[in-house]
């Protein structure tokens, strides 16, 4: 078993198939040797796992549980477009969007719940460069939006 499938099992992290896009992109694209993912939401099979905006009507400690199953669902995409979580070299952004509540401020602590999974995960190679950023509506009314850069070897 890879190491990084054998750390996924450990954390008890199950990943899902990929669903087909619901618009015209593809999930993941390599060019040279970084991949950049498209925007993935907080869906466990198929469902969101969380509605509406973050500071109303969720909680700082559930936007962070959706940023975290945000990036399960970014952990998916890398290991079918890869084939093998090994060849991730490191994680070099994350661009992340939070569905904030007006005089909501507090979006790094939300996108926490990403990137410490990463580092969980990845170790060294997940620490990342990073953007919280908060956002009026997002697809769907998802509290989180998440996309990538990763470079490979």
């Amino acid at each position: 078993m890879a190491k990084i499938e054998k750390i996924l099992e450990e954390k008890g992290i199950v990943l899902e198939k990929v669903p087909v896009p619901v618009a015209e992109y593809v999930p993941a694209k390599t060019v040279g040797n970084l991949v950049y993912t498209s925007g993935n939401d907080c869906r466990i099979n198929g469902v969101l796992k969380y509605t509406g905006k973050v500071g109303s009507d969720l909680t700082v400690e559930q936007g962070y549980d959706a940023a975290r199953q945000v990036m399960i669902n970014l952990i998916s995409v890398l290991k079918e477009h890869l084939g093998d979580l090994d060849r991730v070299k490191q994680v070099v952004k994350m661009l992340a969007f939070v569905n904030s509540a007006d005089g909501f401020v507090e979006q790094p602590y939300v996108i926490n719940g990403a990137s410490e999974l990463l580092v969980e995960v990845f170790g060294e190679k997940g620490k990342h460069a990073r953007s919280a950023i908060s956002a009026n509506e997002l697809p769907f009314n998802t509290p989180v939006e998440i996309e990538l850069i990763v470079e490979i070897e």
